[in-house]
């Protein structure tokens, strides 16, 4: 019987970093309130971010989502989102709905695709008359 090697994606590679010490002081505060368990996730998730944000503003492929409130009383709301959706099916994964009470609904927007789609998309749900807060979040496709 064969045995399977199992190979580890990303090596860990130790470097060191000269720092003025009230900056290290004051990210050691924050890292601690953020609980994180070591500086080196924290720089870990620091860098990812600027690595995300570059692709956010170079048109690289990101995923995320689109999460909006709406008053689903307001007349046609409801099939001018489900319209605009079926419009960028090309970078809409999944939606989820949720009842927050009887007149407001949040909707969340699954996807993945070119930046400027997905400001496109956002921005057509947020001008959607009966539409009151939409926000984007976004993330890597999982390949930096």
């Amino acid at each position: 019987m064969q045995q399977k090697k199992t190979q580890t994606k990303d090596k860990i590679v130790r470097f060191g970093v000269s720092l003025e010490k009230d900056l290290l002081e004051i990210f050691d505060r924050k890292i601690k309130q953020k609980k994180y368990a070591t500086r080196s996730k924290a720089i870990a998730d620091l860098m990812r971010k600027e690595i995300i944000q570059q692709r956010w503003r170079t048109g690289k492929e990101v995923a995320g989502a689109i999460v909006f409130i709406y008053n689903h009383h307001r007349r046609n709301v409801v099939d001018k989102i489900i319209d605009i959706q079926h419009d960028f099916s090309n970078i809409v994964v999944s939606t989820q709905h949720v009842h927050l009470s009887h007149d407001e609904c949040l909707e969340i927007v699954v996807i993945k695709g070119k930046p400027q789609m997905v400001e496109t998309l956002a921005d057509n749900i947020r001008s959607t008359k009966g539409v009151e807060h939409c926000v984007v979040a976004f993330t890597s496709t999982g390949n930096l």
